[in-house]
């Protein structure tokens, strides 16, 4: 198996529910604390394409930025939400874990299990 990596946020209870499954399974995975270390925008759009999301189903929208920036606005581009993603990295839905060339929302955690 290839390089894994996980978006991690340690305070989340998913995140850390999923970085135990991958451990228990063996799996060493590059962990990636993404509010400290956010994705770029190219890397955001590939994982949107590996999941197959369009930007709002990656989003969480009870967060207040998703309210604040207007982030529910039918005319913003797709590049605008990713550009949003990326400058505020709390919108972002948690773990996601990329493997062998995919991608996985740990949400259940063992959804991860299926691309390892």
């Amino acid at each position: 198996m290839g390089q894994v990596t996980i978006y991690h946020n340690p305070r989340c209870s998913k995140s850390r529910e999923t970085l135990a499954l991958l451990e228990a399974r063996g799996v060493t995975p590059r962990v990636i604390e993404y509010l400290q270390t956010p994705p770029s925008k190219s890397e955001l759009d590939r994982i949107l394409k590996l999941l197959n999301l369009e930007p709002r189903a990656l989003m969480r929208k009870q967060e207040p930025e998703y309210r604040e920036l207007k982030l529910d606005n039918e005319a913003l581009t797709r590049e605008q939400l990713i550009a949003a993603m990326v400058a505020h990295p709390r919108l972002i839905e948690r773990p996601i874990v990329l493997a062998n060339g995919k991608a996985a929302l740990g949400r259940p955690p063992a959804n991860v299990v299926a691309i390892l």
